[in-house]
């Protein structure tokens, strides 16, 4: 029987009783993964350490032009929480500058892209919900440019990742040519 209220989720764990089960993570444990052009990923709760309930990473990117192509998810939402710098965004209707202590939440299907055409590093946290093995992804996107078009768009597919372009993946948009366009506007 529950004495929850009917708006909390399903009960997880039926015991009575706690149990010593929480993690920690200090602030100087380094990067689980940097990128080729520099960025990092910190992995601070992937699908296996939340039992698939979550998956959060803090992401630096480097000052480099660069981001990816609008994409949606089939089974995750995806969340943004700016710490520093700037992010350049795509909502599935507009573009705009994201910066610290914006917050950009993408429901399951919800057209999106982000980058960083600022010219200065930034900052954030990624939080997807149900957790997926994000790592994977994070960890061999940088290979797709090695793969034939149908590799490719099976990675894409494997790592629910939906792009308009499924051969060319988060490289069909040119960051340059945004970073270009950003000079003669700014939403902030």
């Amino acid at each position: 029987m529950s004495f929850l209220a009917p708006d909390y989720p399903e009960i997880i764990y039926p015991s009575d009783q706690g149990e010593v089960s929480a993690t920690f993570r200090p602030a100087g444990t380094p990067p689980e993964f940097t990128t080729p052009g520099g960025g990092h990923f910190h992995y601070l709760s992937t699908r296996l350490t939340t039992d698939g309930l979550f998956g959060l990473y803090k992401n630096r990117m480097g000052p480099a032009v660069g981001g990816t192509s609008t994409h949606f998810h089939k089974t995750m939402s995806e969340a943004f929480y700016v710490l520093s710098g700037e992010i350049h965004a795509f909502d599935g209707e507009r573009w705009f500058d994201v910066s610290e202590g914006d917050y950009l939440y993408i429901p399951p299907g919800g057209l999106h892209s982000f980058g960083n055409i600022s010219g200065e590093p930034a900052e954030f946290l990624m939080l997807f919900a149900p957790g997926g093995a994000r790592e994977a992804y994070f960890e061999g996107v940088s290979q797709v440019a090695g793969m034939t078009d149908e590799e490719r768009a099976a990675f894409f597919t494997r790592h629910d990742s939906f792009f308009s372009d499924m051969a060319q993946g988060p490289a069909a948009e040119s960051w340059q040519d945004r970073a270009a366009a950003r000079k003669a506007f700014k939403t902030r």
